[in-house]
């Protein structure tokens, strides 16, 4: 049996899932735009309201969009705000933190040793390890100038 190229080429268009692009840019930057609103509007009230300094009301409102992210992936509500915006929501801190959580919760039936804590570093494992093996290298190589005099850092 064989089948022609037309006849092919109009089964693999009838088969092959469309995306939308720009209603999917468009989705992604709304939820983007909302999650990084809600930052500054946290992070202008931790100014305000609590005299901090930039630095400091930065670290909080960090701590603050990661927990509302673990909140919401806890309750199941972060998956359904990825499946309408993307990347959206995927590429801010909120997103890797939903990414580190979603496998403790998920394999929590297993246990606090076996489940949550081999899994939850799924994600988490070769960021945080290629990070450190990173800072060590770039640190070494930092002082190694200074003792050959190339940095004056």
């Amino acid at each position: 049996m064989e089948i022609n190229k037309q006849s092919y080429n109009q089964y693999v268009k009838e088969v092959t899932p469309s995306h939308p692009l720009w209603k999917n840019m468009l989705r992604a930057f709304i939820t983007g735009g909302i999650i990084c609103t809600a930052g500054q509007c946290v992070m202008n009230w931790l100014q305000y309201s609590f005299q901090m300094e930039q630095e400091t009301a930065a670290s909080w409102n960090l701590l603050a969009l990661i927990l509302g992210s673990i909140l919401l992936t806890g309750f199941n509500l972060y998956p359904k705000i990825v499946k309408w915006g993307g990347a959206g929501a995927l590429v801010p801190i909120t997103g890797f933190a939903n990414s580190v959580v979603s496998p403790a919760i998920e394999y929590k039936v297993e246990g606090q040793v076996y489940g949550i804590g081999v899994k939850i570093f799924t994600i988490a494992g070769p960021v945080i390890l290629y990070g450190i093996l990173a800072s060590w290298t770039l640190g070494l190589i930092c002082w190694a100038g200074r003792m050959l005099g190339w940095l004056s850092i």
